[in-house]
């Protein structure tokens, strides 16, 4: 039975707030779509129940491009400074994107050398597919 395959890859890119970030080639980033995390936990009986806790969803470790022209860096620590949700995209090497609302969690320390920034996001709600 032939069906497509299952396609990895970098991340083509990555808009926050509007503004288009390209990602580094040999970036490998992890991305969670949020929703639950499940446990179960048992009762006295043998019975036992499941605890769902919610998740955000996140996308961390991932490599930015950044550009001093078009004030990247400083775009980013704007959204960190700040106390709102923005909305962000994510381009997957498949051509799927996934949408949602967050923010910047981590430091926002750029490498000079390969003029790129490594951040995380993460937000409310699930991100999805558009």
């Amino acid at each position: 039975m032939a069906g497509t395959a299952p396609i990895g890859g970098s991340i083509q890119h990555v808009t926050v707030n509007n503004q288009l970030y390209n990602v580094a080639a040999d970036a490998d980033a992890t991305m969670s779509l949020g929703g639950f995390s499940n446990d179960v936990q048992p009762n006295g009986n043998g019975t036992a129940r499941i605890i769902k806790t919610r998740i955000p969803w996140s996308l961390s470790g991932i490599a930015l491009s950044v550009d001093d022209d078009a004030a990247n860096q400083e775009a980013l620590q704007t959204i960190a400074d700040g106390n709102e949700y923005v909305p962000i995209t994510v381009r997957m090497a498949s051509g799927v994107t996934y949408q949602g609302t967050g923010t910047v969690t981590d430091n926002i320390e750029r490498s000079t050398q390969s003029a790129t920034v490594t951040v995380s996001f993460m937000g409310q709600g699930s991100l999805s597919q558009q």
